[in-house]
């Protein structure tokens, strides 16, 4: 088996990443370290926070398992603790089966005035704002019918695990990841007598898509971790991604128990 590491940047994670390797060499000689995508790792094994795990996902894609060891300040995605290196490694290495959790992605086509066409996806979320001070415009339309004009901070389509992020942190509804769905949420929508939103997060299944109808010249686009700048675009259509990202659990850890840990119990 071919194993690829993500590190947070700190040196206690390196620490970790090294006794990893360490306990790895001394008790077996069928894996091996590697040290980039085109080596094509069996698994990935993300050391750090929710955000180096996103960091791993995001290089290496949709073929190896990921496996979360956590040294940052959330692990929601990740099982293991520092401490259970040795428990781990005695798994990994006796070739014990893992079961293999599947969690969706957002799929997302992104569109400029000029015609270009850019895919992009997410294992959490698209968020999209208004690159100034001044009010994000866009009409939404659900599978071609328009449902409103929204303004107000922002709009975000997430995935069933990012419905944990920063969805939930403008009270949208979490949703278990085998729910094969997109969940769109407003950020600080502006109600009143000449203007008004749903004002509600929607989530839609499988065979929805929304369509964003960008008003303003210049906007703010995050995927994840990912956030940047783009100018002139036209329209922004997410719906669920074709493909899924596998984690490999090891652990007897539901969904929903992830949920107490991380938001809580601690």
């Amino acid at each position: 088996m071919k194993i690829a590491t993500v590190l947070r940047n700190d040196d206690y994670t390196r620490e970790v990443e090294q006794a990893l390797k360490e306990k790895v060499g001394a008790a077996s000689n069928t894996c091996s370290f590697v040290e980039g995508p085109n080596d094509e790792p069996d698994m990935v094994i993300s050391i750090g926070g929710d955000g180096t795990l996103l960091e791993a996902v995001h290089q290496y894609g949709f073929k190896p398992a990921y496996v979360g060891i956590h040294t940052g300040h959330l692990g929601f995605y990740a099982d293991w603790r520092p401490e259970e290196l040795d428990r781990f490694v005695h798994i990994l290495l006796e070739e014990q089966q893992p079961y293999i959790a599947e969690y969706p992605t957002v799929a997302c086509k992104i569109t400029t005035r000029n015609g270009e066409t850019h895919d992009k996806w997410a294992l959490n979320e698209l968020v999209l704002r208004n690159n100034s001070l001044s009010t994000l415009v866009a009409c939404v339309y659900i599978n071609g019918t328009e449902l409103e004009t929204f303004r107000g901070d922002g709009l975000i389509v997430s995935s069933p695990s990012g419905s944990t992020a920063y969805n939930k942190a403008v009270n949208g509804a979490i949703v278990h990841p085998s729910i094969e769905a997109i969940q769109l949420s407003e950020i600080a929508s502006i109600n009143n007598q000449a203007y008004r939103t749903i004002n509600s997060s929607l989530v839609l299944p499988k065979h929805h898509e929304v369509e964003l109808i960008v008003m303003n010249p210049q906007i703010m686009v995050g995927l994840d971790r990912e956030q940047g700048v783009w100018n002139d675009v036209c329209s922004i259509t997410c719906r669920v991604g074709s493909e899924k990202i596998r984690f490999a659990r090891y652990k007897k850890l539901t969904f929903w128990s992830r949920v107490r840990n991380s938001f809580i119990t601690g």
